[in-house]
């Protein structure tokens, strides 16, 4: 997905609703900000001197390691602690502001107790990552993991896991009517509840929560945390105590790189507006960037600047994965010269990574080891993603260059956050950073017990509205609406337990519905929300009518034998994966064929087929044509009813295929022409769609038997950890 980003990005801001403010910034009718007469003033060579103005003095002098002092709990903490013995509790806090530690108090209290506790994530790096601080905290013994595709000490008290997982294991308790097997249930990044694609699985977790157990849910960014609050209070029938901290453990200083290499005072010491002198320089005579047309900004010049007023290490937002691996390149005289340092962060790569045959000679080990800088995105192995992490934790690192994706849920601090950009790719096009997505960011900067003062840069450009960034520093955290959504896996297993109308009951439920019926401009909420989330009760029976057409549902509204083990395909296309195995289209008795079949289900990328159609291996084409023609009446009658059918690709397939058949992994990457961190990813969605299938082994033992080798197939280094 990042990869488009750089070819599309001028024709996103082209048609932006933001096109007037990159063009013009201040917003003054007919005057841009960098030509008063509507035209660009040619660059000149642009010469980069570090420098600083004299306002900054002060702020730089503050720069330092804060004294050791013993662990004094804060009073939001102690208050969240109090309110969870009682009640529900949502926190919201700065990143960085100390939420892990009330996560840890009360499970400490509750396994003290005999109780469990069950601790839900939006990301299986930050899963793992609270695995290991979990375990030397309570005993490895003690904390297990549940995630897509690790499974491990499952019967521990306290678990860690993705909240689908979570989700799943309700689904589970209800159609069983056993509780679930825990005690305590923590949900950290509960802003997700917004998130447009996963915000439903955190909204259905809050529906289905037996009320006995306790919910602490963590946060930096909630705006609207009291109307979430009020939300839970009325839906379990049990209070749900607000607990609010609004100041940064470490303050965040805003500054601005003037193109001359001036650092200055983005902001007023005493208004929440542009400095003056920022003021003055947008709206001179010319064009207020640091790159020339179509090239990127002098990164190793903006680094010697961070490194004359000791602002590294630094964490870079950029707008794409090429442009993450190009920043490497514009590094090359930024030596690290302390010996000691290089010496220390060499042995370290060595531990992380000098025993994983396929990152051990990555392409950007040099810049790691001599430059001390890294390229950090969703393209690269995990392995080599969290050699990164560990080495910039550990403050080995001058700079990591990311995209805006790294600022959720990663641990990465850094003294400095740089930003070129006032926008962020949303998948389908460029959009204006909201207040929670900068706030992300902006988190980042300022290490607890490691800086006294942390800093946002800004860097002036084509695309950075530095009107909209100000606006940012100041606006409160962007309000979260319901992204509730029906589909086929949620209608099938709330009717394993559920009559229809109990199920609209539940809907009737759903914040979604709860800020319709307390927000005073409904008509308002309703447009941000959509039809879709305004209409549960009719999408739900419009998906009921269907299953009923195509046998999953009775005409009782009842599961039919079909629905039930339908049901436990908790995946994206669950329909058509069922109707795949009623017809016995997968071709099961070769299991990497199986494997590569699946892969066509997951992706998600259109593909362009024409290129290597010679190069498919005859028995792959022939086995997705057979699935494709076998679908083509569910899928035609899925189209007609207005639900969404994708397209099944043999070039994804193919390379499932190849490296099922155990080809060499660079070599299938470079056919594909995929990045590594994409193959992984197909990888691992194709392995946990065929655990869902493997499960089904009382109907298809057969398939799932092929499902089960399938996996074993695929799921090895380096897509798992070596």
């Amino acid at each position: 997905m990042e990869n488009r980003i750089c070819d599309i990005h001028a024709q996103c801001v082209k048609h932006s609703p933001m096109k007037k403010q990159y063009m013009h910034g201040s917003g003054r009718k007919g005057k841009p900000n960098f030509s008063r007469r509507g035209t660009p003033v040619p660059l000149k060579k642009i010469i980069i001197r570090p420098g600083a103005d004299a306002n900054l003095k002060k702020v730089f002098a503050s720069i330092g390691v804060p004294a050791k002092q013993p662990f004094t709990p804060d009073r939001f903490q102690l208050e969240a602690l109090e309110a969870i013995e009682v009640s529900d509790c949502l926190v919201t806090a700065p990143t960085g502001a100390g939420k892990t530690w009330i996560a840890q108090e009360a499970i400490h209290s509750i396994f003290k107790g005999g109780g469990r506790a069950w601790y839900a994530s939006p990301l299986k790096a930050l899963t793992n990552a609270k695995l290991t601080e979990f375990s030397l905290h309570f005993g490895a013994a003690n904390v297990g993991i549940l995630t897509g595709d690790r499974k491990e000490n499952a019967d521990a008290p306290i678990i860690v896991g993705t909240t689908e997982i979570l989700r799943n294991q309700l689904y589970d308790a209800m159609h069983t009517g056993h509780s679930l097997g825990t005690d305590f249930v923590i949900l950290d990044e509960a802003h997700y509840l917004g998130d447009e694609e996963r915000g439903v699985v955190w909204e259905e977790i809050m529906i289905y929560l037996p009320r006995r157990i306790p919910l602490l849910l963590l946060s930096a960014t909630i705006g609207n945390a009291r109307h979430v609050a009020a939300w839970l209070s009325e839906l379990r029938n049990r209070h749900c105590r607000v607990v609010e901290e609004f100041v940064r453990p470490v303050p965040l200083s805003p500054i601005f790189l003037h193109p001359n290499g001036t650092l200055l005072p983005l902001l007023d010491a005493e208004k929440p507006k542009l400095h003056e002198k920022v003021s003055r320089l947008i709206k001179g005579k010319r064009r207020v960037e640091l790159a020339r047309p179509g090239k990127m900004a002098p990164i190793d010049d903006i680094l010697r600047v961070l490194k004359k007023f000791n602002l590294l290490p630094a964490l870079f937002f950029l707008k794409s994965r090429a442009d993450c691996d190009q920043a490497l390149k514009l590094c090359r005289q930024h030596p690290d010269e302390n010996t000691e340092r290089f010496a220390a962060r060499n042995q370290r790569i060595e531990e992380l990574v000098g025993k994983i045959p396929h990152v051990v000679h990555h392409k950007q080990r040099w810049a790691l080891e001599h430059i001390a800088v890294g390229s950090h995105h969703s393209g690269q192995l995990p392995a080599w993603k969290l050699a990164l992490e560990t080495l910039m934790s550990e403050g080995l690192l001058d700079a990591v260059f990311a995209t805006s994706t790294v600022a959720a849920g990663v641990n990465f601090p850094a003294r400095t956050a740089v930003f070129f950009n006032s926008d962020r790719f949303n998948g389908v096009e460029f959009i204006p950073l909201d207040a929670t997505q900068f706030h992300q960011m902006t988190g980042r900067a300022g290490r607890r017990g490691m800086d006294r003062i942390g800093f946002a840069l800004a860097i002036p450009g084509k695309y950075l509205d530095i009107h909209h960034v100000v606006r940012l520093f100041s606006s409160p955290s962007a309000q979260v609406a319901s992204k509730i959504q029906i589909n086929f896996s949620m209608t099938l297993n709330l009717l394993l337990s559920h009559t229809p109308h109990q199920v609209q009951d539940l809907l009737r439920r759903s914040f979604a519905t709860y800020l319709i019926a307390n927000t005073r401009k409904k008509g308002v909420v309703r447009r941000q929300m959509g039809d879709a989330q305004y209409r549960l009760k009719d999408k739900f029976l419009h998906h009921l009518d269907f299953l009923k057409e195509t046998g999953f549902v009775d005409p009782d509204d009842r599961l039919t034998e079909d629905g039930k083990w339908a049901s436990q395909l908790r995946i994206d296309q669950p329909l058509l994966v069922a109707e795949a195995l009623r017809l016995g289209l997968f071709p099961s008795t070769d299991p990497g064929l199986f494997a590569a079949v699946i892969a066509a289900f997951v992706n998600e990328k259109e593909t362009d087929e024409s290129r290597d159609r010679r190069t498919w291996p005859k028995d792959l084409v022939k086995s997705v044509l057979r699935v494709k023609k076998g679908l083509m009446a569910l899928s035609r009658h899925m189209t007609f009813g207005g639900f969404p059918v994708r397209t099944l690709y043999v070039h994804p397939a193919a390379a499932v295929y190849a490296w099922a058949r155990g080809g060499e992994w660079t070599e299938i990457v470079q056919r594909s022409r995929m990045q590594d961190g994409d193959f992984s990813m197909l990888i691992m969605r194709t392995a946990d769609n065929l655990r869902h299938i493997r499960s089904l082994s009382d109907t298809f033992p057969d398939t799932a038997a092929a499902a089960r080798q399938a996996i074993e197939l695929i799921m090895r280094p380096p897509v798992l950890p070596e």
